[in-house]
């Protein structure tokens, strides 16, 4: 089983865009799935548009009545995802956002490098010139910043939040009931990443466009105060990734093993 893990926050007019795309990328994948989506507090027509695909995608959804951020609902998914498998070592959740930026054209490549033997799978997108200039800059910033924290070898961006996971690393970064993630957006983006490596044995790097031609409203990102938060951030990530504690050798720990995407 994969679980797919979307957070949503007012993202009414491509949500449904994404649903309907997972569904047809399992059709062709011929995988079990479930679709986990939490609508995060949304004031658009999320609600409705939810209800809409309830019928044809197999799908749980979560209504927060206020938002709780990205972060808390992000981890909220994956944490729910765990609780609902009963085959940790062999089941997968993917986390993915709801505006299109990660279209589920790719979810196949994530299913596969799961399958084959990645307990994370981290997505890493180009930077390209298309992108709004300031964002771009914001984002650059932060992925040099986050990469150097996290020093894993082949991973030069961790902060897309497009991220594949066996369940059983999972398992062991959510050990204890209360939440983990220290960050929020990008940090916790790349707090997530660095938690699941220390208990990951194989990693992989997944390349994808990053698409921002779909989104139906006005970027979350304020780039100064974003470049900022993220310079802040910085020893966050650190000390989340220090507090983790690798399991034993052989049960999925070890020294760790980064293939880059091809």
């Amino acid at each position: 089983m994969i679980y797919v893990c979307i957070p949503s926050r007012d993202e009414a007019e491509t949500v449904g865009l994404v649903l309907w795309r997972t569904r047809k990328a399992f059709e062709q994948l011929r995988r079990e799935y479930h679709v986990l989506v939490a609508n995060d507090g949304s004031t658009d027509h999320t609600s409705e548009t939810l209800e809409g695909y309830s019928d044809v995608v197999p799908m749980t959804v979560t209504t927060h009545h206020s938002s709780r951020g990205y972060a808390r609902t992000a981890e909220d998914l994956l944490r729910q995802a765990v609780e609902l498998s009963d085959r940790p070592r062999r089941d997968g959740a993917i986390l993915m956002h709801a505006d299109f930026s990660h279209d589920p054209e790719y979810l196949g490549d994530f299913v596969r490098r799961i399958e084959s033997g990645a307990d994370l799978v981290v997505g890493e997108p180009e930077i390209e010139r298309g992108w709004d200039r300031r964002y771009r800059w914001a984002r650059k910033s932060a992925r040099l910043f986050f990469s150097r924290s996290l020093q894993l070898p082949g991973v030069a961006d961790p902060t897309a939040g497009f991220v594949g996971f066996r369940l059983a690393t999972l398992r062991a970064v959510f050990q204890r009931p209360t939440a983990v993630l220290e960050g929020d957006g990008w940090a916790a983006n790349a707090e997530l990443v660095g938690r699941a490596a220390t208990h990951a044995r194989r990693i992989e790097v997944a390349p994808f466009k990053e698409r921002h031609d779909l989104k139906s409203r006005t970027s979350r990102v304020a780039p100064w105060r974003a470049i900022r938060s993220a310079w802040r951030a910085r020893s966050v990530v650190r000390r989340a990734i220090a507090s983790e504690v690798p399991a034993p050798r052989g049960s999925g720990s070890g020294r760790r093993r980064v293939k880059e995407g091809v």
